[in-house]
């Protein structure tokens, strides 16, 4: 029985992970290395793998600054109500019960051009649908929890005694985050990070919806790799894929590193 769960599991890794991967690898090398390169050196997919390394960089930084802000928030703050607490835990959580694409859509609601404050911002020159700052928030939407879901239960399990002990003897806030807090929670962080760039690497549906896709513009690695496939280019979807693909494989293997590294420490 025990063979036949092990057997299972090698078929279900196949199909699921292993031929899709086959089949990329296949397709962006259907044309020889030439046809690899040309995917790849194209403005188009110059410009969609730059705004996508844009994206990743501004979602990383800004979902590791409150994210940990978040966390500390829902865990330590005790003028919070539990039943604030409950709604924000809610509010993080959101994200996995809402589908991408709606997200992008509540987002094109609030702030696109025919909203109130999209109007707005419109007026004074700074647009965010169909722009820059709304693919950074559409990301940010999908990748929120992600920092937090892994801050938060370090920061449970060490408790707070050492952090009040550090202010009883003088220490001021980001004295006592920095040398007492961050020590605890910084593997968690990394890890967070680590999520967060490979999640954001992926991003389609929102982004899709927010940014337009337009071409030199606001399209994304993703968005371009869906183009390509709609205007039947295997060739150069296929370069584009295996690239996120590759960051991807790597981000894991990462994560891994620095799990074994934690448990030598």
């Amino acid at each position: 029985m025990r063979r036949l769960w092990i057997g299972l599991t090698y078929i279900v890794f196949f199909l699921l992970i292993a031929a899709p991967l086959g089949k990329i690898i296949s397709n962006a090398f259907s044309q020889g290395l030439p046809g690899f390169r040309d995917a790849l050196t194209r403005p188009e997919a110059l410009h969609a793998l730059m705004m996508t390394a844009l994206v990743v960089v501004t979602v990383t930084v800004l979902n590791t600054v409150f994210g940990i802000m978040t966390a500390l928030y829902l865990v330590r703050a005790e003028w919070l109500s539990s039943r604030l607490k409950n709604l924000l835990n809610s509010i993080v959580d959101l994200p996995y019960a809402v589908s991408p694409v709606i997200g992008g859509l509540m987002i094109v609601l609030l702030l696109g051009p025919d909203s109130a404050l999209g109007a707005v911002f419109e007026h004074i020159g700074f647009n965010i649908v169909y722009a820059f700052p709304g693919m950074v928030i559409a990301t940010l939407f999908v990748t929120f929890p992600l920092m937090v879901r892994e801050v938060m239960p370090v920061l449970q399990e060490i408790g707070g005694q050492q952090e009040e002990a550090a202010s009883t003897l003088g220490a001021y806030g980001w004295k006592t985050f920095w040398k007492v807090t961050w020590p605890s929670i910084q593997w968690a962080v990394t890890y967070g990070v680590i999520l967060t760039v490979a999640r954001s690497l992926g991003e389609f549906g929102a982004v899709l919806v927010v940014s337009g896709n337009i071409m030199n513009k606001t399209q994304t690695a993703t968005t371009l790799v869906y183009q390509d496939v709609e205007n039947f280019n295997v060739t150069a979807a296929g370069g584009v894929a295996l690239v996120l693909a590759a960051f991807s494989v790597g981000l894991l293997l990462l994560m891994e590193w620095s799990k074994k590294r934690k448990e030598v420490r």
